[in-house]
């Protein structure tokens, strides 16, 4: 399949609240199925790009493992789940957070937020059989040096069998698919100048499964967020 995904995928289904730790972070409240939303593939950015900040944002990063689909299916069952995955990529969950706290407080969709273009930085397509146990995988993302977050796969609320479970119960995955299991704690902003990279390792060997490095520029054009009054 190799990065095939990014240019032929459908969609991007993004699960929230799937760290503990992220939880307790933003103050949220635990849920009790997986939590999910979509994003547009045209977000995607490809290792090596720049994030544009759009005027008036401030855009917060969110390491996470992503999901690409190989099999497509409806009302996948959680011991057939593994069946579905073609393998995995290293990727970033752009946030903007501004305008998320305002659209959560009116109960208004998020698409907007997740939705900006190279909102999605995407590492290269990483086989199945190079990953030994996706739930003991290490994963951090360091600005300009400085690690901001390191968390691990084991420490995800629902593991992911249930979320291609639960995810397929609702809308049928199709083959190039991404799904983003969520992102541990220590979230935070990125300005533009930023340089931002990304890993991710097998946790039990050190072995380097990925690597995804991108920069942050301000975008000059389109859109413009003013805080309501």
């Amino acid at each position: 399949m190799a990065a095939s995904f990014v240019r032929n995928g459908r969609k991007i289904v993004a699960i929230g609240r799937n760290y503990a730790d992220h939880v307790k972070e933003l103050k949220n409240t635990i849920p009790k199925e997986p939590f999910f939303f979509l994003k547009p593939t045209t977000s995607y950015l490809p290792s090596g790009g720049n994030v544009e900040i759009p005027r008036g944002i401030v855009a917060h990063y969110e390491v996470e493992l992503g999901l690409v689909i190989g099999k497509g299916g409806r009302d996948i069952s959680s011991s057939d789940a593994d069946s579905h995955i073609a393998g995995y990529a290293l990727a970033v969950d752009m946030t903007a957070r501004n305008l998320q706290d305002e659209v959560k407080k009116k109960g208004l969709p998020w698409s907007a937020v997740k939705g900006f273009d190279t909102f999605t930085p995407i590492g290269s397509f990483i086989p199945k059989s190079q990953v030994a146990d996706p739930h003991n995988l290490s994963l951090w993302l360091k600005i300009n040096g400085q690690l901001k977050q390191n968390g691990n796969t084991a420490d995800m609320i629902f593991r992911i069998p249930r979320l291609i479970e639960h995810v397929s119960s609702i809308m049928t995955l199709e083959e190039g698919d991404l799904i983003l299991t969520g992102t541990p704690s220590g979230i935070g902003p990125i300005n533009a100048g930023d340089e931002i990279l990304c890993g991710l390792a097998d946790a039990a060997t050190q072995q380097e499964l990925s690597k995804l490095e991108f920069g942050a520029v301000s975008r000059s054009a389109g859109y413009f967020y003013q805080p309501a009054q």
